[in-house]
């Protein structure tokens, strides 16, 4: 209840539509409530008198006051609509806002499927709680109150027939909704299953067809979707039990009062008129308690989808900026102290393990090492993608740590290993580097780059059509974009993790020799190939996390058993 309670500080500018929807309820209910006094009225009036005059006017009485109760009602929705969806949306844009603040180690911490769902499906169960559950949770205590108030004034004996009946309508409400509760839960857990799928399924489309494995990942997904329907169906079934449950209570009272009732006329204790207004408020005190009760279920749906938003909500970022951060970088030496890290606390071993290292302002460094050696690990420390376990890592002489993020990872271009483009232009992907880049400096990054000869080559040129996640374009050809972006960022430190993999030798050679014409840039090359490294000032080894050896080409080549290993696997004893 507490997750809800705290979701609801998100209401903001929506607070008055919630409050002005609830008047608007209560407004309706009372002209409905008075409805049935001026029915009876009517009957034992006018039709008991034949004064047709009498009933034409508490006729138009009743008729104005459906209309009003109708047009409080079209306004109620007007207002209780603008509230749920601002509110779902306050809600979405706070919790887009805390992954953007999250490490990388916050969001592996969730699946990606699963951030969806928290994002659309859970906030959507939150807006029909307002939508659906608005109404009746105003509505019904009002009708409930006043239905039963109004009975009793008309007359006792016969309120006591469905007074009665109260406690059983709430012990079946109490074990349903028991029942029901832990099954939510389960069933977003299974919508995040499903997305799972869908999501993995076609982010890896290509590979699924190349390996004609569309016939296993349809069998992947029919298990699955079987599973959300049969936990749907097993959940609404349940939920849905306190229709008839209800209605059986409800049906049973209207006999027990007819019968009571209507022995009552003929005692000559009752009139008519006094039993048919009676009726429509006990009908009105029943159905505001089976309102009550799907208002019961929305709540416990409500809950189950509130714990898990608050989780993402509530999730402190294993980033954490001082009170005071240092703002500017003195210049573009990094320094690795002792350094040690792991993903997990719990983790067994070590990823980088006891790593010193200094990196001098404007030195170009090559980093080799076998798969999982830890190379793509260490350089994500320098911007604080994560954070070390151990030890220290200094940029500018500051620990990364006393930085503002936004200043740290403004000092530092990473193109990473897993190329990145967004839907739109080559222009507007370019310009996430430098939002006010001019057309020269686009064209002369796209230089350095290697990409402005088949960007050229383009009808559109800048303004290309790139698709969904660079579709468009080649592996070879995204790389070079994805370097052109962030040479547009003007960094003290530029690390490229692998990201000329996709290139042929001509064009890496060129993008190497450009980028070496750029002074007082820390320049970090993370290579499978020794091409990559061999004329870097410095070349890194690593070894299962570990450091190695470090040294030029030629100190490498007389000191490093592995790096002779990887020249001669690579060049086979020839020159480049």
């Amino acid at each position: 209840m507490n997750d809800l309670k705290r979701l609801f500080t998100y209401l903001g500018p929506y607070r008055r539509d919630i409050i002005l929807a609830c008047l608007l309820v209560l407004i309706e209910t009372c002209f409905e409530l008075i409805i049935p006094a001026m029915m009876a009225d009517l009957i034992d009036t006018g039709v008991a008198s034949r004064d047709v005059g009498y009933m034409l006017l508490k006729g138009g009485e009743m008729a104005f006051a459906a209309v009003l109760a109708l047009f409080s009602g079209l306004a109620y929705a007007r207002f209780a609509a603008r509230a749920a969806y601002g509110w779902g949306a306050r809600i979405r844009e706070a919790e887009y806002s805390k992954l953007q603040s999250y490490a990388f180690s916050d969001i592996d911490a969730f699946e990606t499927s699963s951030l969806v769902t928290r994002m659309t499906s859970d906030i959507t169960v939150m807006q029909n709680a307002i939508n659906n559950g608005l109404r009746p949770v105003v509505r019904a205590p009002v009708m409930c109150l006043l239905g039963i108030f109004f009975s009793f004034s008309m007359n006792a004996q016969l309120a006591l027939v469905f007074i009665i009946l109260t406690p059983l309508l709430g012990f079946g409400l109490f074990v349903i909704v028991r029942r029901v509760a832990p099954m939510y839960s389960v069933l977003q857990r299974t919508v995040d299953g499903l997305n799972n799928v869908v999501e993995e399924n076609l982010r890896a489309i290509r590979t699924v067809k190349a390996f004609v494995r569309g016939e296993r990942e349809k069998y992947k997904f029919g298990n699955v979707n079987a599973s959300l329907r049969d936990t749907g169906t097993k959940t609404n079934s349940t939920a849905v039990l306190n229709l008839p449950f209800f209605q059986a209570v409800m049906y049973a009272c209207v006999l027990m009062l007819m019968f009571f009732g209507g022995s009552m006329i003929l005692q000559g204790t009752l009139m008519v008129g006094e039993l048919t207004g009676f009726l429509s408020y006990v009908m009105q005190v029943l159905n505001s308690m089976m309102m009550l009760s799907n208002v019961f279920l929305l709540l416990t749906r409500s809950l189950a989808s509130a714990e898990r938003i608050s989780e993402v909500l509530d999730r402190e970022s294993a980033l954490r900026e001082k009170d005071n951060p240092v703002t500017t970088v003195k210049d573009a030496s990094v320094e690795f102290r002792n350094v040690s890290f792991k993903y997990s606390p719990d983790a067994s071993e070590n990823v980088i393990d006891g790593i010193s290292l200094y990196i001098k302002d404007g030195e170009t460094i090559g980093i080799l090492g076998g798969t999982g050696s830890g190379k793509s690990t260490l350089v994500q420390l320098i911007d604080r993608l994560y954070d070390v376990s151990e030890g220290e890592v200094l940029v500018g002489g500051v620990d990364v740590r006393d930085y503002s993020l936004v200043t740290l990872r403004d000092a530092v271009g990473m193109v990473l290993q897993k190329n990145l483009l967004f839907s739109g232009t080559v222009r507007e992907n370019l310009l996430w580097g430098n939002k006010d880049a001019s057309e020269d400096e686009l064209w002369r990054a796209l230089d350095i780059a290697g990409a402005s000869g088949f960007l050229r080559s383009f009808p559109k040129g800048l303004d290309t059509d790139l698709g969904q996640g660079g579709v468009n374009v080649s592996g070879g050809q995204k790389q070079r974009l994805c370097i052109a972006r962030t040479l547009l960022k003007h960094p003290r430190i530029l690390i490229f993790d692998d990201s000329t993999s996709a290139v042929d030798t001509a064009t890496e050679k060129h993008i190497r020799e450009a980028l070496a014409q750029l002074r007082g840039v820390t320049k970090i090359f993370i290579a499978q190939r020794i091409s990559t490294v061999m004329s870097a000032d410095r070349i890194i080894i690593l070894d299962d996390g570990r450091l190695s050896a470090a040294g030029t080409h030629d100190e490498l080549m007389r000191t490093s058993d592995i790096y002779r290993e990887i020249y001669s696997s690579q060049m086979k004893g020839g020159t480049l």
